[in-house]
């Protein structure tokens, strides 16, 4: 007992070093660092980076779900943005819509890449597109991108928008990227 009591305080002060040190002074990582907006490669988004997502949504209302387990021994790798069906889905950062896309899992989705082509971000379960929305379209911050739903494989009594964010490689593939928790990025804190 006095050893996983001394492992935790260890943890404890590990987790505070790496938070000065990296410049994120009073946020505990949840999940690792990938709590921090983290890839597994290093890069990191700054906290509060991007716009929450999902019209009338504050980032103190959002809950990190991105190493929660999923089906098929898979981690979620995302965060879900609970809200009523049809409410808008706003472009977090200005960019260009990269791929349409109506899969198994994610339903009705929508890739759009950074404006410098250095981070996808991953919408899904859309409900449908706004008009006017296409491939290869440059949008805006805050631009709606479509409407919450419950396509795919979500439940159809919890609608939500199921956001990831993924640092893309060379390739510059839209289905390919390593993951990066976005609750940070978004502006979520953990809880203290």
């Amino acid at each position: 007992m006095l050893y996983r009591k001394n492992l935790y305080r260890w943890e404890q002060w590990l987790r505070v070093v790496a938070g000065v040190a990296m410049g994120v002074v009073g946020v505990m990582l949840t999940g690792g660092l990938a709590g921090y907006g983290l890839a597994a490669a290093g890069a990191m988004l700054p906290a509060g980076q991007l716009l929450v997502p999902v019209q009338g949504i504050t980032s103190a209302q959002l809950v990190d779900t991105f190493t929660d387990s999923r089906s098929e021994g898979r981690s979620h790798d995302a965060i879900d943005i609970m809200a009523p069906h049809g409410t808008p889905v706003l472009a977090v950062a200005d960019g260009r819509i990269e791929k349409l896309f109506n899969s198994r899992q994610g339903g009705l989705t929508l890739y759009q890449f950074n404006s410098d082509r250095t981070h996808a971000y991953y919408y899904a379960h859309l409900q449908g597109y706004a008009d006017g929305i296409a491939e290869q379209r440059d949008v805006k911050r805050g631009e709606v991108l479509g409407y919450v739903g419950v396509t795919g494989n979500s439940d159809p009594n919890g609608p939500h928008l199921h956001f990831a964010i993924f640092e893309l490689g060379p390739e510059k593939q839209w289905w390919k990227g390593t993951s990066i928790n976005p609750y940070g990025p978004l502006g979520g804190v953990a809880p203290r």
